[in-house]
């Protein structure tokens, strides 16, 4: 099914501060048809220094005025969210799509040369259920390291990112043979380029190009059973 015969959707965003932002620009860049709602919750950022239960209440809450709007797509462009939350969100909000943001484990296990990666995300992502599970069925043969980035979201968050010491990380990382560079917190998307440009043999991973994808092939079926219904 083409683009121009697929429906137009309201596509939400949520991240808990400025990080999903980067999301919402660039999918509304992919899909120019549709319309792209963004929401945060900057009065409650950090969401990775929380208990699931206050992180649940929290994105229930602060995405109400995206499910009020009409939007069929939710995206929780927030791992710590979709760590914690994405599975009460889809029980509270069944016929909702919600796409959820989770650390890309396997991919990095997958094009790791050196059996050695790094995980930056949230003590709360870090803790989470869903990502022990991650670990455990993607990276049993891997060495995953997970560096301390608990400030790194309340930095970013007040325009101070350039106080994270990327290259020093990252030195250090090449130091114990670590080859690919998991971001799992939108909010570390800002520093995408200066891990780049740290080192340019590192892979860094990021999940917007899966969001695109899961968005495509949601549309393209969500076409198809809606014509097949009419």
């Amino acid at each position: 099914m083409s683009r121009a015969t697929l429906l137009v959707m309201k596509i939400g965003v949520f991240d808990s501060g400025i990080g999903g932002k980067i999301v919402a620009d660039e999918l509304q860049l992919a899909f120019t048809d549709d319309e792209i709602l963004y929401a945060h919750d900057r009065e409650h950022v950090p969401y990775g220094n929380k208990s699931p239960e206050e992180i649940q209440q929290l994105t229930l809450l602060a995405i109400t005025p995206l499910i009020n709007a009409g939007c069929t797509v939710i995206v929780i462009a927030c791992n710590t969210a979709s760590t914690n939350a994405i599975s009460f969100l889809r029980k509270t909000h069944p016929r909702i799509f919600f796409i959820g943001l989770e650390p890309m484990i396997k991919p990095a296990a997958t094009q790791t040369k050196s059996g050695v990666i790094a995980v930056c995300a949230t003590r709360a992502t870090l803790a989470s259920e869903s990502y022990a599970i991650l670990k455990e069925m993607w990276a049993k043969d891997v060495r995953v390291i997970e560096p301390d980035c608990h400030e790194w979201a309340s930095v970013i968050e007040n325009n101070r990112s350039e106080e994270i010491e990327v290259a020093a990380l990252v030195a250090d990382l090449r130091k114990k043979r670590c080859d690919v560079i998991v971001l799992g917190c939108t909010h570390y998307h800002w520093l995408k380029k200066r891990f780049q440009n740290a080192n340019q043999n590192m892979i860094i991973l990021e999940p917007t190009d899966a969001i695109r994808q899961r968005i495509d092939h949601f549309k393209q079926d969500y076409s198809s059973f809606t014509a097949a219904t009419n």
